[in-house]
């Protein structure tokens, strides 16, 4: 049938257009009300919340339109900021409208602009407290919030500030505000110290147990008796009372845990909240010992069982009785992989009797004989408070870890355990299951498991015959109802987590109320059942896709459930019910948490500004910080700051002011002239957590008068130059405007300074390194870049430098160097015995300390019998030319070993040994271009960074500097001169032809040795020295050090431009050391007193500052080309395969083999080690694994790369070396023996190629194992790649299906891999648990020695304990 007209659902033409038409009118009048609006002006307000009522203090921004009334600006505050409009007030901040100080009506109709608000600026306002009460938060009303809000509570809430990414249990709507007061629930929470949610849960739990709160507030401390500290009842007390009555959002449990003797570590380490509920309340019996509640806890919380062994064929039974606390409930039966559904079945399953029988008959007492018999437990009483420990953490013995259990497990909101208490045993033996769930409890529940052993006389009534009576059997119970053991649930222990680490927190049902409230922390709200039932574990499908794991993590932990009892059902005490001690205590703690209030009152109108003061006589700056009230007045404050600066015996008080100081520029910004008595809240511009300024407590003398520092003003710090003495004085200090021109600044510097006007010279100082001349008179200040603080030079001497363009005159070289000129401080070395004695040394003989006055000179010109450091080079390099010459003509003759280091560097006479042992003569300043001779005859050190160990004055080559036997070119070039080496050829020679042939075909490399050393050098291609480039200013003084520097030390202060290069100061420092530039280090020492080589000679000292320590070292300094290196012993078989032998030096150009004819002196010498030189090698060291293998004839650089630091195995050989070419491959095999369960030492096979079945018959060559038989597997990780005998026959990558050994997966392509082999047709041992276990031991003692992972490697946790004497026991074995 198809509907007439009249019947269809659509609206008529008519109605459709005047609905449109409507709608139209209406986004008319809106855009009309927008584009009035936009013609409106304007209203920013700026509103800082300056109350307490928040963790953070917020600022919010509004932009009204001017016409908007004062009150609803304060309802639009009260919505934006969440408090109830009319509790608190606004007032005008810093800003504008400043001196109206009186707040805002929050009634008045007045608009914006009528109430003296700016448009178009901005208005700031300070939201205050109205009243001295702070504002009133808004509260949600929780009859409206549904399900999906209430989610929020249940897991653990996000950290302050964070956001949260679960929706299950942080809500969209979640406000921040809404659950930092108590007065949203009415409850106070606990800060969590740092690891400690485990004992916020318990002690909540117990303080919403109307039983237990009320029983510890009927208990009375004596402080006669007790030290109020460490008595653990009265600290609960405290906090319960504090959990009570304080109006704080959450509270500290420092003193609690402080009378459990527990110091701030504790805080870290998390605990097991059942295991601290027993050590607790074993405690507190402790402690009420001979007190009305010495039998609490029992009365509470313990019931009895009775632990039973039947015999199936007599029916005797053996029984005793047990106490418990808790009750611990298996999650998963033992071998099984499902868990119990419920509380029931687990309850169920703790009383279930297991058969003994087989092996574990039972030997009856009456049969004389071993039975079969029936083993379990009876519940004989409940407790008032049944707690129920589900037994989620375990330990799987496959992966030998301890887990978390995350089963589902329900539990209901009432609990009847009339079922469990009235068992009858009246199956018979051929009926009877055996079941292996209750075999994990036999006996646990009297030992380990049940706590506090409370068993007397009747507790041990073994052998009792109760023949097969059911009637004789069952547990006299009078009055016994099956209601009468009724539980309903009231607190449910959470955890959130793994068994290595989680949260806790706690579940609880108020008894006044019967609403569930979650106590996580410091945040306490209200939740639902359907919150509750998220606790039983297991995974939801409700959940989103990523947040199931996280949910099944978060179950209960512990239940503790009340019996339902009408006349036993406790309420809490009410507050006119309080004992009187009770009472006294409430008071108490409310006066001090008053006093807090008032503190915190006083803090929050406190100013708290950084204040300085130069000291009036000791001249130096002095920082502070000035706290003062806002009320206090500018005089009051001075008289704050004065005392506490110290000035009270130096200066008198009138002669100190406060000015506002910006430290940063250094720049007087203002004085308070007239403002004596202006609080210090207005002259600031109210309470802030942080300034843009500072304060300055300006001092005079008493003959002068402050000056006038008005705003707008710069500060210039004027430092007068004389040109002839090049002296730069201290400043003085003037004040100018910008708007001045050169000409009027000139007039204001000359009154400050006396100087004349007309001849003055001004300099600004801008920024380091950028002199200005101010030279234009009538350009003003602020165009020549002057600001808030400057700096300037004058000079008004009439010399000719003025005609000078500024660049090149006097005026600016000597402003140039007093911006470079740092000053350092050198400690010199100490005289050295041996081979030092002999050296001819710069000082006199005497060694008088005098002398070094006399190194400190230098003199101009030939007074004398003193010689210039010039007149001291040149001598010595004209005989250093001699001796190179000598020593090549040696060369030629191939005998290298005729001249060495140390023989001519003995035969090198000094001229200042030739001064008179009178001469003294005052220092001067060592200003010089640095001269040298012929650069071939110089060295140049390696571009490397050499850190150097602080226990280790010299390295080992420090000790032979003067002996290196690798080259004779003493101090000369090495490209000059050719080098004897030990195969009969020359440096030149082979370097050359070895050039050639790389050139032919050499690879790139990343790290090649050419780019690390080879730029490295003092000379210009030119050969002119770089140090002649520049005039560079060097002056040393001897200097006393601190105590503590040694004997025989000696220091200078040495004022030098930092331009110069290492090489010119090694320079100038040579006579004062001792020995030339060549012959000693430069270690720069750092803060934390490490020390690092500086061996770059081209860089300047630009990256030292005043005031820094350098090290002068004696050792022979690294040549152009040479690299420390530092050789470590390879020991394939050690427990620690890498050992450090001594550093030594190659250079570029030098064969594998001279490096080893060189290292055999230093290893005989310093290791001990005599070795030939065919019986060792040297090969590469990457870390702790040995690398490619060496070959005599490599050399550095062209065959081998070598760096700074580089580091290389020495590996000594039991034979020939077998290794003659780069083709074949050294490889280090080690056999497993399953049978024996042992790994077999280190042996290696050198192939010829990287052929698999190469490798196989090597390898059956030398185990004997059939070639068809082998099986070999690459080793893992880090040299020697140890991993247990438990783990390597399953968990290695073995007979891997290549052919080559350089394809996926072994990629060998390298000396130095690890293979380990195997017969395949070996069984592997078998092995009991024990022997397992055992193994499993060693393994892991062995694995941790050697450093290398272990498979299972627990955090050590540390044993709860609460110490009754208020402090841990001092005896280490007690622990």
């Amino acid at each position: 049938m198809v509907p007439g007209e009249e019947n269809q659902l659509v609206p008529k033409e008519d109605v459709f257009w005047r609905c449109r038409q409507n709608i139209f009118d209406e986004m008319k009048k809106k855009f009309l009300q927008i584009e009035n609006a936009a013609e409106e002006p304007r209203v920013l307000c700026i509103i800082q919340d300056t109350t307490n009522s928040k963790a953070v203090s917020e600022r919010i921004t509004l932009n009204l339109p001017a016409s908007t009334p004062v009150r609803k600006l304060f309802e639009d505050v009260a919505n934006k900021v969440g408090y109830i409009n009319g509790t608190f007030d606004l007032t005008w901040g810093n800003g504008v409208n400043t001196a109206d100080t009186a707040p805002l009506d929050h009634t008045s109709d007045k608009s914006l602009l009528d109430a003296n608000f700016e448009p178009g600026k901005k208005n700031f306002l300070h939201l205050t407290d109205k009243d001295g009460e702070q504002p009133q938060m808004l509260l949600e009303d929780s009859s409206n919030v549904d399900d999906g809000v209430h989610d929020r509570f249940i897991g653990p809430l996000p950290r302050e500030g964070s956001v949260a990414s679960t929706s299950d249990y942080v809500s969209q709507s979640y406000s921040y505000s809404s659950i930092l007061n108590k007065s949203e629930t009415g409850y106070v929470g606990l800060v969590n110290q740092a690891m400690t949610c485990y004992l916020n849960s318990l002690l909540q739990t117990l303080f919403m147990t109307p039983e237990f709160r009320n029983a510890l507030y009927k208990w009375e401390f004596e402080e006669s008796e007790e030290d109020p500290v460490t008595s653990i009842p009265y600290q609960l007390q405290r906090l319960f009372v504090l959990l009570q009555t304080s109006k704080k959002r959450a509270i500290e449990t420092t003193d609690v845990t402080r009378s459990f003797g527990w110091d701030s570590s504790e805080a870290w380490q998390q605990h097991d909240v059942q295991e601290l509920c027993r050590v607790m309340f074993d405690a507190l019996e402790q402690k009420w010992k001979q007190t009305e509640q010495a039998d609490l806890i029992n009365e509470l919380y313990q019931g009895k069982l009775k632990d039973y062994v039947r015999c199936l064929e007599c029916g005797y039974e053996g029984w005793r009785i047990d106490t418990y606390l808790d009750i611990p409930l298996v999650i998963r039966p033992y071998g099984s992989s499902q868990a119990f559904a419920s509380v029931e079945e687990a309850l169920h399953a703790f009383i279930q009797p297991e058969i003994l029988d087989g092996p574990n008959q039972y030997f009856c007492e009456r049969c004389k004989k071993k039975c079969d018999a029936r083993k379990g437990l009876r519940f004989l009483h409940f407790p008032y408070l049944l707690t129920l420990q589900l037994k989620r953490f375990d330990f799987d013995y496959t992966t030998m870890h301890r887990i978390k259990l995350n089963d589902r497990m329900s539990f209901p909101e009432e609990l009847d355990m009339s079922t469990f208490i009235d068992i009858e045993d009246e199956k018979s033996p051929q009926t009877e299951s055996c079941t292996d769930s209750g075999a994990e409890n036999e006996g646990s529940c009297h030992s380990d498991q049940m706590s506090n052993d409370f068993s007397t006389d009747d507790t041990v009534d073994e052998g009792i015959c109760l023949e097969s009576s059911s009637g004789s059997e069952k547990i006299s119970k009078p009055g016994l109802e099956k209601n009468s053991l009724m539980y309903e649930l009231f607190s449910v222990m959470v955890h959130s987590g793994s068994a290595a680490g989680g949260h806790y927190y706690a579940c609880i049902k108020s008894f006044s109320d019967d609403q569930w409230y979650s106590f996580n922390d410091q945040h306490v709200s209200r939740i639902t059942q359907e919150d509750i039932k998220k606790t039983h574990g297991g995974s939801s499908g409700s959940r989103g896709y990523y947040s199931s794991a996280f949910a099944s993590s978060t179950n209960a932990y512990m239940l503790i459930y009340r019996l339902k009892d009408p006349t036993r059902n406790a309420k809490f005490l009410e507050v006119d019910e309080y004992p009187e001690h009770i009472k006294n205590l409430v008071q108490k703690e409310r006066e001090l948490e008053e006093q807090e209030k008032r503190q915190r009152e006083i803090e929050r109108n406190t100013c708290k500004i950084k204040l300085f003061c130069l000291h009036p006589v000791k001249q130096v700056m002095m920082e502070n910080k000035l706290e003062v009230h806002k009320d206090k007045t500018l005089k009051e404050a001075v008289e704050m700051a004065y005392k506490m600066m110290d000035l009270e015996d130096v200066i008198p008080l009138d002669c100190c002011r406060l000015v506002k100081y910006d430290e940063f520029h250094d720049y007087l910004e203002r004085s308070y002239e007239g403002e004596e008595d202006t609080p210090m809240g207005l002259l600031l511009g109210g309470v802030k957590s942080t300034y843009m300024f500072d304060l300055l407590l300006e001092t005079r003398k008493p003959d002068q008068i402050f000056q006038s520092y008005k705003p707008g003003e710069v500060m210039v710090k004027v430092h007068v130059v004389d040109l002839k003495a090049e002296t730069v004085a201290a400043p003085v200090t003037v004040r100018a405007y910008l708007n001045q021109t050169v000409t009027e600044f000139k007039q204001l510097i000359s009154k400050a300074t006396h100087l004349p006007a007309d001849s003055m010279r001004i300099v600004l100082e801008r920024c380091y390194n950028d002199l200005r001349l101010l030279n234009v008179p009538s350009k003003t200040l602020k165009a020549e870049g002057f600001f808030r603080s400057n700096k300037v030079f004058v000079e008004s001497s009439e010399t000719v430098d003025h005609q000078a363009a500024f660049t090149d005159s006097h005026l600016w070289k000597l402003l140039d160097r007093h911006a470079n000129t740092i000053r350092l401080f050198v400690l010199l070395p100490e005289q050295s015995p041996g081979s030092y004695s002999k050296r001819t040394a710069y000082q006199k003989a005497g060694g008088d300390s005098g002398n070094v006055d006399d190194d400190c000179e230098r003199v101009k010109g030939p007074a004398g019998n003193l010689k210039s450091v010039d007149a001291i080079l040149e001598e010595s390099t004209e005989k250093l030319k001699s001796l190179s010459l000598q020593q090549q003509q040696d060369g030629d003759n191939g005998d290298s070993s005729k001249s060495t280091e140390t023989s001519d560097f003995e035969n090198i006479e000094s001229p200042l040994n030739e001064r008179g042992s009178s001469t003294s003569v005052d220092n001067r300043e060592l200003e010089q271009h640095i001269q040298t001779s012929d650069p071939e005859h110089f060295q140049s050190e390696e571009r490397s960074d050499s850190d150097v160990n602080n226990d280790r004055s010299t390295s080992s080559v420090d000790s032979d500097i003067l002996s290196s036997s690798h080259s004779s070119d003493t101090l000369c070039n090495a490209d000059s001169t050719q080098i004897p080496l030990a195969n009969g050829l020359d440096s030149h020679s082979i370097t050359s032809s070895r050039r050639t042939k790389a050139n032919e075909g050499k690879k790139e490399t990343w790290d090649t040795a050419e780019e690390d050393s080879g730029t490295d050098s003092e000379y210009d291609e030119s050969g002119k020295s770089r140090g002649d480039m520049q005039y560079m200013y060097f002056k040393a003084d001897p200097y006393t050090a601190d105590e503590g520097s040694g004997e025989g030390h000696k220091w200078l202060m040495v004022h030098v431009d930092k331009r110069i290069t290492l090489a010119a100061f090694k320079q100038h420092l040579e006579p004062f050391v001792g020995v030339l530039s060549s012959h000693f280090k430069v270690f720069r020492v750092y803060t934390s007193n490490q020390e690092f080589e500086t061996v770059r000679l081209n860089e300047t000292l630009s990256s030292f500052s005043d005031d820094n320590k350098i090290t002068i070292r004696l050792g022979r300094a690294l040549k152009k080309g040479e690299y420390r290196v530092k050789v470590c012993q390879l020991l394939v078989n050690e427990q620690e395969p890498c050992k450090f032998l001594l550093d030594a030096v190659f250079a570029k150009g030098m064969t594998v083999r001279q490096s080893k004819e060189e290292l055999i002196p230093q290893l005989r010498e310093q290791c001990g080690l005599d070795l030939s030189i065919d019986r060792f090698r040297l090969r590469k060291k990457t870390w702790k694994n040995p690398g490619t293998v060496f070959l005599d004839y490599h050399i550095y650089e062209e065959d081998i790369n070598i760096s700074s630091n580089w580091e290389v195995f020495l590996e000594v050989l039991d034979g020939v070396e077998k290794m003659k070419s780069m083709s074949q491959l050294a490889i280090l095999t080690r056999r497993w023996r399953p049978a024996e369960m042992k790994l077999d030492p280190f042996q290696e096979l050198v192939l010829e190629s990287n052929s698999v079945d190469e490798l196989r018959e090597k390898l059956s060559e030398i185990s004997g194992i059939p070639l068809e038989d082998i099986e070999f597997a690459k080793g893992r990780g880090t040299f020697p790649c140890d991993i247990s005998v438990l783990d390597i026959h399953q968990d290695l990558d073995w007979n891997p299906k290549v052919s080559t050994l350089n394809v996926w997966p072994l990629y060998i392509c390298d000396d130095g891999a690890v293979i380990f082999y195997r017969d395949k047709t070996e069984e592997v041992m078998e092995l009991t648990d024990e022997q397992r276990n055992e193994l499993m031991k060693k393994e892991s003692s062995r694995l941790q020695k050697t450093g290398h992972r272990v498979t299972y490697s627990p955090r050590k946790e540390k044993a709860l304990k609460i110490y009754l004497d208020g402090a841990p026991n001092k005896d280490v074995a007690q622990d």
